[in-house]
């Protein structure tokens, strides 16, 4: 901090670098919860697409607050999640090094809207995918070698996780393929996991029997990009005086002579937006269901509406499957 006129924190968090674009669209889960094991088996993630943004009014019950018994307007965001359904069963082993697929079982039936996943061009493929998998399913000796795959899962894992896809045709979105994700199961014995994750397999999975009301949970996935933007977009940095020769939207001094190099933590143009990133602690303040001409109603306003605003969330639509009311942005 050499010859600076005046003290200052320096603008922009490095917590975050790199800042570039993310390498997958879909969030992914780095940590799972902490395994309890006296809770009873229990996914703990889920899968849907942000829809928008609408608001709610609400009175604050917080002794010693400002608000306290005062109504407030809270910003919500509204998350479709429609059922996933599950394929297949990972376990896990602890090595060294740390964990590694041990044993993975795939389900006798996998929709087209999964396997369109393992094809990068799927009308010009021959379709072929798992069809193997199926047929071990059909004879005894198939299910003889299913059985030992369970039972060595059984034996040797640690950590047992559940294959689930989404169904984009419930999303009325223009993807066709579906997004795979591993969910760990957490809670009770291996064989407990074992056993909960086989009665998943082909059957849909519904978001109210992960999230309840009032449960703080964490949200993962990848900001709005925003392209190439300048260091006084992208870092907040001060804009220079007026006078100043070629721009005022600039860095002045980026570094010594010696070492003679600009340093990392020098703020400089580039990527903004389109960042993996997670927020936690978001209250769940609406379970909503399929279905439901009510599901925007309230004891206090008891007016019939959906949570669809009118015309429909901006570039997204209806929602007619199952969502999640989560507070703020």
């Amino acid at each position: 901090m050499s010859h600076r006129k005046f003290k200052a924190p320096r603008h922009g968090s490095l917590g975050f670098l790199p800042r570039k674009r993310c390498a997958r669209h879909r969030g992914k889960v780095k940590s799972f919860p902490k395994d309890d094991k006296s809770k009873p088996c229990h996914l703990t993630a889920f899968m849907g697409h942000k829809a928008g943004m609408t608001h709610i009014l609400r009175e604050v019950d917080r002794v010693g607050s400002r608000s306290h018994k005062k109504e407030v307007v809270e910003a919500v965001t509204i998350i479709e999640t429609p059922p996933m359904v599950a394929v297949g069963v990972v376990g896990y082993i602890e090595t060294p090094r740390g964990m590694r697929t041990f044993k993975t079982v795939f389900s006798q039936h996998i929709s087209d809207e999964c396997k369109r996943r393992f094809y990068k061009n799927w009308y010009r493929s021959k379709k072929k995918a798992h069809t193997r998998t199926a047929q071990k399913w059909a004879d005894e000796d198939g299910k003889k070698s299913i059985e030992a795959d369970f039972a060595k899962m059984v034996k040797y894992c640690t950590v047992i996780r559940v294959l689930c896809h989404t169904q984009p045709k419930l999303f009325k979105l223009q993807e066709k393929k579906a997004n795979i994700m591993e969910i760990q199961i957490n809670g009770g014995e291996i064989a407990d996991k074992v056993t909960f994750a086989r009665s998943l397999l082909e059957k849909p999975i519904s978001v109210k029997d992960l999230f309840s009301e009032n449960e703080m949970i964490d949200i993962i996935g990848v900001t709005r990009g925003h392209g190439f933007k300048g260091v006084t977009y992208r870092w907040g940095t001060k804009k220079l005086p007026r006078k100043t020769h070629k721009g005022l939207r600039k860095v002045a001094c980026i570094g010594a002579w010696h070492p003679s190099k600009v340093c990392w933590s020098v703020p400089r143009a580039g990527q903004f937006g389109y960042h993996h990133r997670t927020e936690v602690n978001k209250k769940v303040y609406r379970v909503g269901t399929k279905g439901d001409q009510k599901s925007a109603s309230t004891a206090f306003d008891l007016t019939d509406k959906p949570i669809t605003p009118m015309g429909g969330f901006h570039h997204y639509g209806q929602i007619n499957e199952d969502f999640l009311m989560l507070k703020g942005c």
